[in-house]
């Protein structure tokens, strides 16, 4: 879970972020490409996207395309790191096959401290290079 000043960002909320960090192109992204890609329904989308509107996560306008905020992005490529460095690590390390591992580092990467993410990337850029 990310932490910011004051609030934190849910396990929930790190999905839509991250969802939308994939899904972005010059036009942004619409509700109903994040329901999609998350199998959800599009009230539940909008609930979560009210959420991060408050929260200065996104900017969205009524029926129009979502965008990251500076802020939504830079959480957003923090997610991204954090699942890409634990997919490497469950398939090259671990030798889990791709369809696990990609289910699996979605759930892991919402379970660890920033402590630990730092620790697992020093460990990865030592092994891997060796």
């Amino acid at each position: 879970m990310i932490k910011r000043e004051g609030k934190n960002v849910t396990a929930s909320l790190e999905d839509y972020l991250e969802a939308i960090y994939f899904l972005n192109n010059d036009e942004g992204v619409r509700v109903t490409d994040i329901a999609t890609e998350l199998s959800i329904s599009k009230p539940s989308v909008n609930r979560a996207i009210n959420t991060l509107k408050s929260q200065g996560l996104v900017t969205h306008e009524h029926y129009g395309s979502l965008f990251l905020t500076e802020e939504g992005l830079d959480i957003a490529k923090k997610i991204a790191k954090r699942h890409f460095m634990l997919k490497k690590f469950l398939t090259q390390i671990l030798e889990v096959d791709e369809k696990t591992a990609e289910e699996e580092a979605c759930l892991i990467e919402h379970c660890l401290s920033a402590d630990t993410v730092e620790k697992l990337e020093k460990f990865m850029n030592k092994t891997l290079k060796d």
